[in-house]
């Protein structure tokens, strides 16, 4: 199913951001595959859009949602994924049949296929310590399996040797012998540190090393400030959120403002996690 001129604020959990010329949502990955062979244009690739922001002029190009792309089975004990699955539904899925190791997932806000893209992760554990392989398709349709050795992977950054490729499915080791983490812990946790439930994109920045992001904003007394429809949160200084039908340069704007005055007050340079097309 092809949309024409669908506005990326319904695809990003920031609620903001520009049209995508075109917007594809292929059945299984055989679709996807037929589409890509005959396809020309520039394409971007989106799950649940927890983790990014299109610019307010939008994107000329095919936007495909890898929503439907949601398989799980367990084949050889290894868990298998569509990159469309949720973080949470995986997590669940991994409880369900006694698999430990995925409990840190239940509080990431995101899809599978996104959460490899960055290396995604949340108190003290990262999705890809947890890859067995993954699948991925190039951008003329042609299916590939990949290992962990044929990337680079470090803290919230994934490199790809195969610049041409996306990821649509991963298999994951959760064979730890006890759980990692208690699921109701980490769901409290984050629902008293988080501000949940208001159109964000989870936490901006990356942590700098041996120190917090959210401890240098709060610290340059920037909580609570705004730029037009955009506020940094009084809950969580990680975190912006849309409060006022903020437009993707209001929340850009703010992005800066925040990497400036962090940089002047503390001269250190803030990384965004989030990413801006």
């Amino acid at each position: 199913m092809i949309k024409f001129n669908e506005p990326m604020s319904k695809h990003c959990s920031l609620r903001s951001g520009g049209m995508t010329s075109e917007f594809f949502l292929p059945e299984d990955v055989n679709e996807l595959s037929l589409f890509l062979k005959s396809n020309v244009k520039p394409i971007l690739l989106v799950g649940l859009g927890s983790n990014l922001l299109v610019r307010d002029r939008g994107f000329n190009g095919v936007t495909i949602h890898t929503k439907n792309l949601k398989e799980l089975n367990i084949t050889n004990k290894y868990i298998e994924s569509g990159a469309g699955t949720s973080l949470a539904k995986l997590s669940r899925f991994a409880q369900a049949n006694l698999k430990y190791g995925a409990e840190f997932l239940s509080a990431i806000p995101g899809s599978v296929g996104g959460a490899l893209a960055m290396n995604a992760g949340a108190f003290g554990s990262e999705v890809w310590q947890y890859v067995v392989s993954v699948q991925t398709i190039s951008l003329s349709g042609e299916l590939k399996e990949r290992f962990p050795n044929d990337y680079e992977i470090n803290y919230r950054s994934v490199k790809h040797r195969f610049s041409d490729e996306f990821f649509i499915g991963a298999r994951f080791d959760f064979n730890l012998n006890k759980p990692n983490d208690n699921v109701r812990e980490l769901l409290d946790k984050r629902n008293s540190s988080q501000p949940i439930g208001l159109p964000s994109c989870g936490s901006v920045f990356k942590n700098p090393k041996d120190n917090y992001a959210a401890k240098l904003i709060e610290s340059s007394g920037l909580k609570g400030f705004c730029i037009g429809g955009a506020c940094i949160s009084e809950k969580h200084a990680n975190y912006i959120i849309n409060q006022n039908n903020a437009t993707a340069l209001d929340i850009e704007n703010l992005i800066i403002h925040i990497q400036n005055t962090v940089k002047t007050l503390h001269n250190v340079e803030l990384e965004t996690e989030i990413i801006i097309i």
